[in-house]
């Protein structure tokens, strides 16, 4: 089993955020994780559900990347639920579960946990992004 990696090295949100750590488990397996800091409370001192979202995307993302042969994807869909709370200094980990891949699309599902506690779930669709040209961009 692979150790967890810093993700977040180039300067953005996540990285200004504190980071996400991921690793590689199976084909369509994988976890992530981060600790949560004071930056990401909300006024009730509980994790703010916007970073939730932002580390499922990111974590989930990551996932669909890897999955597609490091082709560049997108969201397409997310629906997250949210379960339980967590508070500064708990860490959370991701689970992420490769449903199925085609030629243009990625299914996955997502658990969050937290001290044995389901934080989130979510599920979610991400598009492969074909490359028009060498250094040209990305096209649908």
């Amino acid at each position: 089993m692979s150790k967890f990696k810093q993700i977040s090295k180039k300067p953005g949100f996540l990285k200004n955020n504190g980071g996400l750590y991921f690793k590689k488990i199976k084909n369509n397996k994988f976890e992530f994780k981060t600790e949560i800091k004071k930056i990401h409370l909300n006024r009730a001192q509980n994790t703010h559900g916007g970073y939730i979202c932002s580390i499922i995307d990111a974590g989930a993302g990551t996932a669909a990347h890897i999955c597609s042969d490091n082709k560049p994807c997108v969201t397409v869909s997310l629906d997250i639920k949210f379960i339980s709370a967590t508070k500064l200094n708990d860490e959370i980990i991701g689970k992420v579960s490769i449903s199925k891949k085609t030629n243009s699309l990625i299914f996955l599902s997502c658990e969050l946990k937290s001290k044995k506690r389901v934080v989130a779930i979510a599920t979610g669709i991400w598009k492969i992004l074909k490359l028009k040209a060498p250094g040209v961009g990305f096209g649908g």
